[in-house]
């Protein structure tokens, strides 16, 4: 009816846990402390991979008073991105997002992200390297394979929307976008891929400070950094692919 307002889209953000007992408490009432002034659904959907450390007793412990945090315990089965497209697939949220459990990422960007969602964009995303954007206490050593790791991507991502930070682990993004994509669920660079493979024609980027994990340990380690080289290889392959397809929809000749 002409002159009601449309009801707010629903935010699921999905926060998954590995032995992040320290942390969750935290993590999940900054959260929501973030999304409760905004007034709109949303649900916390924690997704453990199954730690033994008390992480799944505290997040249940939660939810029994707040039913929009979710538990979902994954059995026999690791990795950050697994972990993001399995809280996905469980939710029929319009809105799907992830932040990391270690408080890197301060969930008080929460609002600026939702209002750049709101102002029609297709992702929204916590970036290290946007201008203000910084990375503090890094070894310089880690700092440059960050770089180097992003530098990488560059040839990949669409020419409309190159963006400074597609390896944030810290973002919304509208589910139509992710229609009949298949992400991988190995790695944990789960953002990267939607830039490449989903309908995205939109980016936003809130600078933020990323600092030190303030409990708990990486999880980065030889196997991530070898799965994000796989991940690399498939997409160029996609990219490829999509780049033969419009040279033969121009009817234009493939270079040989």
């Amino acid at each position: 009816m002409e002159g009601v307002p449309l009801p707010a889209a629903k935010l699921a953000l999905v926060v998954p846990t590995l032995h992040e007992v320290a942390n969750i408490e935290k993590v999940l009432q900054r959260i929501r402390t973030s999304l409760d002034p905004l007034g709109i659904p949303y649900e916390l959907i924690v997704v453990d991979d199954d730690s033994g450390d008390g992480t799944a007793e505290v997040v249940q412990k939660i939810s029994d008073s707040d039913p929009r945090v979710r538990l979902l315990v994954r059995r026999n089965a690791r990795g950050l991105g697994g972990a993001v497209v399995h809280g996905w697939e469980r939710s029929e949220s319009e809105i799907v997002g992830v932040v990391d459990a270690d408080l890197q990422h301060p969930p008080e960007l929460l609002p600026q992200l939702w209002k750049a969602i709101e102002s029609g964009v297709d992702v929204a995303l916590a970036s290290r390297y946007a201008e203000d954007g910084r990375v503090r206490n890094w070894h310089p050593v880690r700092h440059g394979v960050s770089r180097l790791a992003i530098w990488l991507t560059w040839p990949l991502q669409k020419p409309a929307i190159h963006v400074q930070d597609p390896m944030s682990g810290f973002f919304l993004v509208r589910r139509a976008c992710l229609r009949n994509v298949h992400l991988e669920t190995q790695g944990f660079k789960i953002l990267l891929e939607i830039l490449v493979r989903g309908n995205v024609k939109s980016v936003t980027e809130v600078p933020f400070s990323f600092g030190r994990r303030e409990a708990g340990n990486s999880k980065a380690g030889i196997k991530e950094g070898l799965d994000y080289l796989f991940l690399l290889g498939r997409l160029c392959r996609v990219v490829g692919l999509r780049r033969s397809a419009t040279k033969r929809q121009a009817g234009t000749p493939e270079s040989r």
